[in-house]
C-alpha cells in the first residue's frame, strides 16, 4: 500500500510521455518527467514523497517536503482565502489548512507550527495548528534526567512550552534558559519531572549538571559576599589559583560563572568578576 504523506520505496514499472509509473505490485503512481534522471531503467527501485497533486490525485516528487504526516514543523502561510490558509510545504501543492483547524487567524507571510494528518473524510492532507489533540494523553512513560527531543510550540510568560519526542507536551522555564529560543526550534532537552497530574518538566541542560552547576553558583556567590562582593579570577586566572581560592576546576568555574552571568548575578570584567 503507498502511504500519503510519506516516503516510499517503489519500482519502476514503464515510461510513458507524461513521466514513470511506479509500483508497489498493487498500486500504481505517476512521478512526472521532471523529476526523471538518465539513469533510470524499469525495474529499478527509487524512493519518493507521495503526495495528491492539484486534483486530489496521488502523485511521487523527487522533492523532499517541509512537513511529513503526523509530524510537526513551522511552516509559512503563501495566501489565505475564504476557505482557510495555504503553507508552505516545499512541494508544488500548499498544505491546506481550514479555518476551523486554526489556533488563531492566520495571516500571509506569517510562520505557524502546524501538525499534518490525513482527513478520513476526504483522504486529504491537512494541516492544522490546534496541536494538543494530537499529542499522547497518557501519561508519559519519561525518567529524570532522560534526553529527548524537542520542539517549542509557544511561549508564554510563565514558560517555554515544548512538544517532546513529537508525542508530549512539556514546559521549560524560563529563569532556566539562557539563550533565545523560538516558535519551532528543534533542540535537545532533559526530563527534569514528571508530576504526579502527568505534566512535565523539561531542562535544557542534563539534571545532574545543573545541579552541580547550582551548588558551584552558590559557593562562588558566597566566596564574594565574603569578599565586599568582588574575586580577582577570571577565564585567564591559573587553574592552581582557581583551586586554591574556590576548590574547583578552571573548567567548572568558567562554566559556572557564565551561568552566573546569563542570570545576571555577577559581571565579569578584565580583573575579575563583581556580584551585582
Amino acid at each position: 500500500m503507498i502511504a500519503i504523506g510519506q516516503y516510499n520505496t517503489l519500482k519502476i514499472a514503464r515510461f510513458t510521455s507524461v513521466g514513470a509509473y511506479l509500483t508497489d505490485g498493487e498500486q500504481d503512481i505517476l512521478l512526472p518527467t521532471k523529476y526523471l534522471t538518465r539513469d533510470l531503467a524499469v525495474d529499478q527501485e527509487v524512493e519518493v514523497f507521495v503526495y495528491l497533486d492539484q486534483e486530489e490525485r496521488p502523485v511521487a516528487t523527487t522533492l523532499e517536503p517541509k512537513i511529513y504526516l503526523h509530524e510537526f514543523a513551522l511552516l509559512k502561510v503563501n495566501f489565505v482565502n475564504q476557505y482557510g490558509a495555504f503553507l508552505d510545504m516545499g512541494l508544488e501543492k500548499d498544505l491546506f489548512v481550514p479555518f476551523r483547524e486554526q489556533a488563531r487567524p492566520m495571516e500571509a507571510n506569517k510562520r505557524y507550527l502546524v501538525y499534518m494528518y490525513l482527513d478520513e473524510k476526504t483522504n486529504r492532507l491537512v494541516g492544522s495548528s490546534k496541536l494538543n489533540q494530537f499529542l499522547n494523553q497518557t501519561p508519559a512513560p519519561y525518567q529524570s534526567g532522560e534526553e529527548v527531543d524537542l520542539i517549542v510550540s509557544h511561549i508564554t510568560d510563565s514558560g517555554i512550552n515544548v512538544i517532546i519526542n513529537e508525542q508530549h507536551k512539556g514546559l521549560m522555564y524560563k529563569n532556566e534558559v539562557f539563550e533565545d529560543l523560538r516558535t519551532g526550534d528543534r533542540i535537545i532537552g532533559y526530563i527534569k519531572n514528571v508530576r504526579p497530574d502527568g505534566k512535565i518538566d523539561v531542562a535544557r541542560t542534563p539534571v545532574h549538571f545543573t545541579l552541580k552547576v547550582d551548588k558551584l553558583s552558590q559557593k562562588i556567590l558566597n566566596e564574594l559576599e565574603a569578599n565586599d562582593g568582588f574575586l580577582g579570577l577570571h577565564d585567564k586566572s591559573h587553574p592552581e589559583e582557581i583551586k586554591d581560592i574556590l576548590g574547583m576546576s578552571k573548567k567548572a568555574f568558567k562554566q559556572t560563572i557564565g551561568t552566573l552571568f546569563k542570570r545576571k548575578k555577577i559581571e565579569i570584567t578584565e580583573d575579575g568578576i563583581r556580584k551585582i
